[in-house]
């Protein structure tokens, strides 16, 4: 199996500040540094409503104005005061159809000394799709992007942009379309919808809903059933779960979601048409799943500004590597850990691989804690990694294979219950028993580690070691190659290379 990439380039200093002016609201997310595997540092927004009663007065609400101009003047100080290298202000619908949307963008520049790109219609389409794409390369199906003034949608075929519509069916231009009346929106919704005929073509693939009224459905969904892993992004859905929960939302009165926990009492008035939106959606394009987002325009605006070649590389291998990098304890790299184990994993496909390799770079990510929590402290810290390009399948597979490379006797926790079948979790006990091995046997120094070998026969797993050294001596390395054997259902045994 070849090695799956990481990115293993210098990484450019500096942060990078993206702004999204959209039609509801303003949001900043401060990345650290211009590389392929960056982490959020700082994220913010505030709903504006720049976009309210634009439909019917042509102009930006003035409440809207002044509320976004005082978030920017806080946005921009605080990224100056982050020294970013530089900041990118994007503006979507409301000031791009706004009549004075163009005097709106010359005040802000006049006032901040920072230019502002507004985004026509098919380069906001094409930035969200960008954004699911670089967390997920292989993603497909159809992109979703709603926000206060524009539906959004892209085709996404294997990671490649096909067919693309931008549609007056935000939640502010919708509400005061239908005046706030769901029977009517939902005539505007299908009138709109069924003029799109390669909708058709997702049929059985998946939706990536992507936009902060859509991602709080997610959460609803996630506090109501009771789901164990509040991680919006990858939250997925199939499709008749994702019906019934939509049109329950749809029916719901104010007063109803009021008492619903995390709901924002700023979304209370849109929510229903959020989940009429999506429940119309789904039911024209007929995905075989619902896969909610976090990743959108100011993602896609960022891996937009990345050198060319990059979008190719690894995002979950490359946050990894670096994540190890900055907290390192020995001089044994995820890489020689993948391809020292890599003997007990024959036949594994390149999915398979790459979450191996994740896991190797993850393997010690706990060495500093006490040792009787080095286990519990790795699993949350891996479960809730902060990186994009991980399903919440991964994550449990991720965070039980480093579980068990601190701790044998840890149990199947909730998350793991619910999403690895029986093969997947016996797989994360040969990942987690090998790593804890290879720990063990080479106190992070790469020659002892590259001087032995795993070998796996019929019935019998075998360590083989250099002839001489008495570091290979001992009742613990037996014990944990048994562990490894055991977890392989084999036997195991250490051999002296006798050359």
């Amino acid at each position: 199996m070849t090695r799956p990439r990481a990115n293993g380039s210098d990484r450019p200093a500096g942060r990078v500040a993206v702004i999204d002016l959209g039609s509801n609201s303003v949001r900043l997310v401060v990345f650290d540094g211009l590389s392929r595997t960056p982490v959020p540092v700082f994220n913010e927004g505030v709903v504006c409503g720049l976009g309210r009663g634009l439909r019917t007065s042509g102009r930006l609400a003035p409440d809207g104005v002044a509320l976004a101009l005082g978030s920017l003047g806080r946005f921009i100080g605080l990224a100056r005061a982050m020294a970013v290298a530089r900041i990118d202000i994007l503006a979507t619908a409301a000031v791009r159809e706004a009549a004075d949307g163009a005097d709106f963008v010359a005040d802000v520049e006049r006032r901040f000394g920072v230019a502002v790109r507004v985004l026509s219609g098919a380069e906001e389409s094409r930035l969200a799709a960008l954004g699911i794409v670089w967390g997920l390369p292989k993603a497909d199906g159809l992109m979703g992007d709603l926000g206060g003034g524009s539906l959004d949608l892209v085709a996404i075929n294997e990671g490649a942009f096909g067919e693309h519509d931008s549609l007056p069916l935000g939640l502010l231009w919708l509400s005061e379309a239908a005046d706030g009346d769901l029977d009517r929106a939902r005539r505007i919704v299908e009138q709109a919808l069924d003029g799109i005929p390669w909708l058709a073509a997702i049929r059985g693939r998946t939706v990536f809903p992507v936009g902060g009224a859509w991602r709080t459905l997610a959460s609803i969904s996630i506090n109501q059933s009771g789901y164990p892993l509040h991680i919006l992004d990858n939250y997925a859905l199939g499709r008749d779960q994702a019906v019934a929960l939509l049109g329950l939302i749809a029916g719901l009165g104010r007063r109803t979601l009021e008492k619903i926990p995390g709901v924002s009492r700023r979304r209370l008035g849109t929510l229903p048409m959020a989940a009429l939106l999506l429940e119309r959606l789904i039911d024209i394009a007929q995905p075989a799943r619902i896969a909610f987002s976090a990743q959108g325009v100011r993602e896609g605006q960022f891996v937009s500004n990345l050198a060319p070649g990059a979008p190719d590389e690894d995002v979950l291998l490359g946050a990894c590597a670096e994540l190890a990098r900055r907290h390192p304890r020995s001089g044994v790299g995820g890489t020689e850990l993948w391809d020292w184990i890599g003997p007990l994993f024959a036949g594994e496909d390149g999915a398979a691989a790459r979450l191996r390799l994740a896991a190797c770079h993850l393997s010690d990510i706990a060495w500093a804690e006490h040792p009787d929590y080095r286990g519990a402290v790795a699993h949350q810290r891996v479960l809730h990694l902060p990186f994009a390009g991980l399903s919440h399948e991964d994550r449990a597979m991720l965070a039980l294979s480093v579980h068990l490379r601190y701790d044998r006797h840890a149990g199947v926790g909730p998350v793991a219950r619910l999403l690895l079948d029986e093969d997947a979790r016996a797989r994360a006990s040969v990942i987690g028993a090998s790593l804890r091995l290879a720990h063990t046997m080479c106190g992070g120094i790469p020659d002892i580690l590259n001087s032995t070998a795993l070998k796996v026969g019929k019935s019998k797993l075998t360590l083989v070691v250099p002839a001489d050294g008495d570091i290979f001596d001992g009742e613990v390395i037996e014990r944990r190659v048994q562990a490894v054997a055991r977890a392989l259902g084999l036997e195991g045994q250490i051999t002296r290379n006798r050359g």
